[in-house]
């Protein structure tokens, strides 16, 4: 992927699809939270009368931008796409209290999303974090409710090497004085995971990882999440999320994986294959974890997984 299409550069739509819209809902405890919603175009070519709504929820320190591509071209097929910002990411408010930056907290924040939302039938749609998510919500949300799950690049089994490299840069070259700068940093950490991008794909991660602000480029989430690594063990007991996936066997499920990803092996998509009797994969090749979700071949497969829910 050397170089990217303006079109995606800017996240823009090039027709007259809406343009998306924040929004904003209260977590349990109070806090304000951040989320952004494209709504279907009223010109888009249905492939049946009432295509499925998608909730995207992004990675560990990751925001809604994430999603732009990806929701620009669903919304052109009829979808209502919307997208979270977890609580001290993106939009949303930080916590006083890293310890609540955990997974139970996040899903209750999810929860009242989806209420606020007044989604009665949706597909999730998760990048890492919230591919995890997504295997605790089946347990709220049936099959009737939460029809359908695409993973980004995330299963029941992650590998540990992954978790390490993260934690080894979560919360450190927060800021820069430029945007080039941030560009810089993200191609020293993440260059192995995405050996084909050239600067501008860069630039474009550094604008969906970082917004400006009093003169400076900045990360778009709590430095504090940092905290929730400093005590890793590799010793401890790893929980058995096997079980959480196959209660997903009563629906769809798209894989989505990376092709140098360190995070989802080739071994674990082989069983989520083979232990559910629904599933398909994608390889992006040239990618690593997690996938962008710019390139149109994968857009197209989103589209058409979706359109047989």
């Amino acid at each position: 992927m050397a170089s990217v299409p303006q079109e995606a550069l800017n996240g823009e739509n090039n027709d007259d699809a809406p343009q998306p819209d924040e929004f904003f809902w209260k977590s349990p405890d109070g806090l304000t939270l951040a989320g952004r919603e494209w709504p279907p175009s009223p010109k888009a070519n249905e492939m049946h009368k009432a295509p499925i709504p998608v909730l995207c929820l992004p990675g560990l320190s990751r925001n809604t931008r994430d999603f732009n591509e990806i929701s620009n071209f669903l919304q052109r097929k009829g979808h209502r796409v919307i997208a979270l910002d977890y609580r001290g990411r993106g939009q949303s408010d930080w916590d006083p209290d890293w310890q609540n930056y955990a997974l139970p907290i996040e899903e209750k924040d999810i929860d009242a999303a989806i209420d606020h939302l007044k989604l009665k039938r949706f597909a999730l749609f998760g990048t890492s974090r919230g591919g995890l998510h997504a295997l605790v919500l089946g347990l709220r949300y049936p099959a009737d409710r939460m029809a359908a799950v695409i993973f980004n690049d995330v299963g029941p089994h992650i590998e540990m090497r992954a978790i390490h490299r993260i934690a080894a840069t979560l919360g450190h070259n927060m800021t820069s004085a430029t945007l080039d700068g941030i560009a810089d940093v993200l191609t020293r950490t993440l260059g192995p995971q995405f050996p084909v991008f050239g600067k501008e794909d860069w630039l474009k991660m550094a604008t969906q990882l970082a917004s400006e602000r009093n003169g400076e480029f900045v990360m778009d989430y709590d430095p504090a999440l940092a905290r929730q690594f400093a005590s890793l063990d590799d010793a401890a007991p790893v929980p058995d999320l096997w079980p959480l996936y196959e209660n997903l066997s009563d629906r769809p499920v798209l894989i989505l994986r990376g092709e140098h990803s360190d995070l989802l092996s080739t071994e674990t998509c082989k069983r989520m294959l083979d232990v559910h009797p629904n599933s398909q994969l994608k390889t992006i090749n040239g990618q690593g974890h997690a996938p962008v979700l710019w390139e149109p071949d994968t857009h197209e497969t989103v589209a058409e997984f979706l359109s047989t829910i």
